[in-house]
């Protein structure tokens, strides 16, 4: 495959950013799309220019490192796959694709596609967690849990806080990843004791980071690569609601 790139290109946080245009051929269809910037970088090392700067780690689809926005979508065409699960086969000879890092005021560009997503560590911090002690790990019956309660929670568990819905999301709001931790861990009983300061301090620590409010638009949950749906964002708000009453 031959193919036209054009790659957010910025040197650091400071610096003016821009659209940078690279040619690139022999490009198996059988290579994912991390592999394909490898080949690129490769080349532009050989060159002795600076290669292309993107966050990646497992490259399996787990770790939410890879981060990049391809032709305008969170991690490409292809729904609920990570940008290191796409390969080059969804694509066509020829094609010219668009690359840049997420877009959003609570995840500014360090370098070219990397962007500092230190923000969601933030939220987790404050309240992503639970109090229970740590030890021998207790036998999987010894606490009932209702399976419908179960299902829920390890689908919202899921998420791997890729930043994805952000990128996604007209207002840059990640309302999709805080509701995907506060309704995974308030459904299950060693999530009960911080539930409602959890959801104060997650909420306040994500207005904090400068992300933006929710209005249902629904493009965080179509971009998400785990299939997350809106339901954990009217479980966040519904825990919200309570712990507000509660604290007033």
């Amino acid at each position: 495959m031959k193919l036209s790139l054009r790659i957010w290109r910025q040197s650091d946080a400071q610096a003016q950013g821009k659209m940078v245009s690279y040619e690139i051929d022999e490009v198996s269809e059988d290579a994912s799309f991390l592999e394909m910037l490898d080949v690129l970088n490769e080349r532009l090392i050989s060159e002795g220019e600076d290669p292309v700067a993107f966050d990646h780690d497992c490259r399996e689809g787990i770790c939410g490192a890879c981060s990049l926005v391809i032709d305008g979508q969170p991690h490409g065409p292809q729904a609920a796959t990570t940008t290191c699960q796409l390969h080059m086969r969804k694509f066509k000879d020829g094609d010219s694709i668009d690359i840049e890092p997420w877009r959003a005021g609570a995840f500014p560009v360090i370098k070219d596609l990397v962007v500092d997503r230190s923000a969601f560590d933030r939220i987790i911090q404050a309240g992503g967690y639970i109090s229970a002690p740590t030890g021998t790990a207790p036998d999987a019956h010894a606490v009932p849990i209702p399976k419908q309660d179960a299902d829920a929670a390890f689908s919202a568990a899921a998420c791997i806080g890729c930043g994805a819905c952000v990128a996604a999301c007209p207002n840059g709001s990640g309302m999709l990843f805080m509701g995907a931790k506060v309704t995974h861990l308030g459904l299950m009983p060693q999530g009960q004791p911080e539930r409602h300061t959890r959801v104060l301090g997650m909420v306040a620590a994500h207005d904090e980071a400068g992300f933006g409010g929710c209005t249902n638009t629904g493009e965080c949950a179509a971009a998400c690569p785990k299939e997350i749906g809106l339901d954990v964002i009217g479980k966040l708000n519904r825990d919200f609601r309570k712990a507000a009453i509660r604290a007033a």
